[in-house]
C-alpha cells in the first residue's frame, strides 16, 4: 500500500494486511520502519488517522491504536489543532537500533581481508582480471534442458537430505572425468562433491590441522588459500618458486600440509616439475606430512600431455586432489570436488555433513549429464582453442614491452616480470591502468616474501578484439615518459 505522508514529499508505505499478527500490528511495523530508517524525518505531518485508514481499507481503530504505540514510544507526538508528526526521537534514532551493531566481536586473531568479487564492479573495457572465464562460451541452452529436466525428474533425491559425498551419478561422471582428463586414479567414492574448491580447501583444513600447525604455501601463490589455512590456526610458511615450480628443499620439515598447484602454478604458470613432483611425495612420506595438489584450471593446456598429476604418482595416500568446474565452465555453478585417500573419508564427509550438508542435487545431477554426454569435453575443447588463440595475441602484443612473460603452457592468465629499466612498478601500472579502464594484477597481490615485480593478466574475459588495444594501453604507461 502507498501512502503520501507530509506535506510536500511522497513516502511509500508497504503495509502487508494479510499478516497473521493482524492489522494493527502490520500498520504499527510499517511506520515504525519508515520513522526509524529516515524515511520519515523530524517534524513531518503524518496522515490523519482517517485518511490512512481510508487509504488502507481498513478501520479507523486499527490506525488510531498503532499511533497511539508510536506516540507512546516517542516516536509520534500529537498537536493540539496541527496533527500527529515524527519527532526527533525517530531521525535521531542510533544505528544500532536502525542495524544492531551489537557488542559481539570476532575471536582473538581471527584474521579476514574480503576480496571483491568480479560481479561487484562493472566489467572495464580491457579486462585482463585473473581466473574469470569467458561466459559467452558456455552453452547456457544445453545447461538450462539439462537443468531443468533434472528439476522435473525429481525423484527421491530431490525431496530429501543427501549424503555429504553428493549425488551417486555425479561422482561416477567426475572419476571418470578426472582420470581421462588428468590420469587421477580415482574409484567414484573416492570423490567427494564440494561447493567449489574454497570449500574443498576448508574441508581439508578442519581434518587435518589444528591451531599452530605448519603449513607450506608455493609463493607467490593463491592467497584464498593462505587466509583460509591461517583462519585455521595455522602458521603458514611461504615457499619460494623458481623456473621448476616450488622448491621442495625449503619445505620446513614439520609442515603438516603442503599445498600446491602443480600443474600450472599460481600465479605465475609454471608446472611443477617431474624431478620436484618425485622430490615433493618423497618429502612428505618422510615427514609425515599431507600434499593438497589445487589442479583449477589444467584443462585449458596448449600442449598435447601434460606432466602426470601429484595423485597419479602418489605411492603412499599423501595427496588431497582439489579440481573445480568454476574455470572449465562457470564460477557461479560453484561445484568442485576432492578426490581423497580413503583414510581421510569418514572424517571429510563428517566435515561437510557438519558443514553444510549437501550441494545442490539437480546441478550435480545436471552436470553429470554434462560430463557423461561428453559436452564437457567438448566444450573444453572449443574454450581451449579460443583461450589459446588470446594467450598467443598476448603474448604477441606484449612483445617490445619492458616485460618478460613467465612461460606456461596450461590456464587462463599470462605472468610477466617486469625489467629494470620499466618506469613503473607493478602496483602504480596497476592503478594507473585501471584509471584508463584496463584491468590487471599485480604480483605482490600474491606474494608474502621477496619476489620479483611483475603483473598478471587474465586471458578468460578478455575478449580477443580487446586484447591488443588493452596492451596499447599498457604500452604507452611504460614508455619512458608516461602519461
Amino acid at each position: 500500500m502507498s501512502r503520501g505522508v507530509g506535506h510536500d514529499r511522497q513516502v511509500d508505505l508497504a503495509v502487508d494486511l494479510s499478516h497473521r499478527t493482524g492489522r494493527t500490528d502490520a500498520i504499527y511495523r510499517a511506520l515504525h520502519t519508515a520513522l526509524t530508517t529516515g524515511r520519515v524525518p523530524a517534524g513531518e505531518r503524518l496522515p490523519s488517522t482517517r485518511d490512512l485508514a481510508r487509504d488502507l481499507g481498513v478501520s479507523r481503530a486499527s490506525v488510531a491504536t498503532a499511533y497511539e504505540r508510536l506516540v507512546a514510544e516517542g516516536f509520534l507526538e500529537t498537536r493540539p489543532g496541527a496533527g500527529t508528526f515524527a519527532t526527533a526521537a525517530a531521525s535521531d534514532t542510533p544505528p544500532a537500533r536502525r542495524r544492531r551493531q551489537g557488542a559481539l566481536r570476532p575471536r582473538a586473531g581471527w584474521r579476514w581481508n574480503a576480496h571483491p568479487s568480479s560481479g561487484d564492479v562493472p566489467a572495464p573495457a580491457h579486462d585482463f582480471r585473473v581466473g574469470i572465464p569467458d561466459a559467452s562460451l558456455f552453452p547456457f541452452d544445453t545447461w538450462r534442458r539439462l537443468l531443468a529436466a533434472e528439476s522435473r525428474a525429481g525423484g527421491p533425491a530431490a525431496g530429501a537430505y543427501n549424503g555429504p559425498a553428493g549425488l551417486p551419478r555425479f561422482r561416477a561422471a567426475v572419476a571418470r572425468y578426472v582420470a581421462g582428463s588428468r590420469g587421477v586414479r580415482a574409484e567414484p567414492d573416492d570423490v567427494i562433491a564440494t561447493t567449489g574448491a574454497q570449500q574443498a580447501l576448508d574441508l581439508v583444513a578442519r581434518v587435518l590441522l589444528a591451531p599452530g600447525d605448519v603449513v607450506a604455501m608455493e609463493d607467490p601463490g593463491y592467497p584464498e588459500a593462505r587466509e583460509l589455512f591461517a583462519l585455521h590456526g595455522a602458521r603458514v610458511v611461504p615457499v619460494p618458486v623458481d623456473a621448476d615450480g616450488l622448491v621442495v628443499d625449503q619445505i620446513p620439515a614439520q609442515a603438516r600440509l603442503v599445498y600446491t598447484t602443480p600443474s600450472h602454478q599460481f600465479p605465475l604458470g609454471m608446472p611443477l616439475s617431474l624431478t620436484r613432483r618425485r622430490a615433493l611425495l618423497a618429502h612428505a612420506a618422510r615427514h609425515g606430512a599431507a600434499v593438497v595438489e589445487d589442479d583449477y584450471d589444467s584443462e585449458f593446456r596448449r600442449v598435447r600431455r601434460p606432466l602426470e598429476s601429484l595423485q597419479a604418482l602418489d605411492r603412499d595416500g599423501r595427496v588431497v586432489y582439489v579440481g573445480t568446474f568454476s574455470k572449465s565452465l562457470l564460477p557461479g555453478l560453484r561445484v568442485g570436488y576432492l578426490v581423497a585417500p580413503s583414510s581421510l573419508h569418514d572424517a571429510l564427509l563428517a566435515a561437510r555433513q557438519l558443514t553444510d550438508g549437501h550441494g545442490a542435487v539437480h546441478v550435480q545431477a545436471a552436470l553429470a549429464r554434462f560430463i557423461d554426454d561428453g559436452i564437457l569435453a567438448r566444450h573444453v575443447r572449443q574454450a581451449s582453442a579460443r583461450y589459446a588463440e588470446r594467450h598467443e595475441i598476448l603474448l604477441d602484443a606484449l612483445a617490445g614491452l619492458p616485460v618478460e612473460p613467465v612461460p606456461s603452457a596450461a590456464g587462463l592468465h599470462v605472468a610477466a616480470y617486469l625489467s629494470a629499466d620499466a618506469p613503473l612498478g607493478s602496483q602504480e601500472l596497476v592503478a594507473r591502468a585501471r584509471r584508463r579502464s584496463v584491468a590487471l594484477d599485480s604480483l605482490a597481490a600474491y606474494a608474502v616474501g621477496p619476489h620479483r615485480d611483475g603483473v598478471v593478466l587474465g586471458i578468460g574475459s578478455a575478449l580477443t578484439s580487446t586484447v591488443r588495444p588493452g596492451v596499447r594501453v599498457l604500452a604507452r604507461l611504460l614508455a619512458a615518459d608516461p602519461p
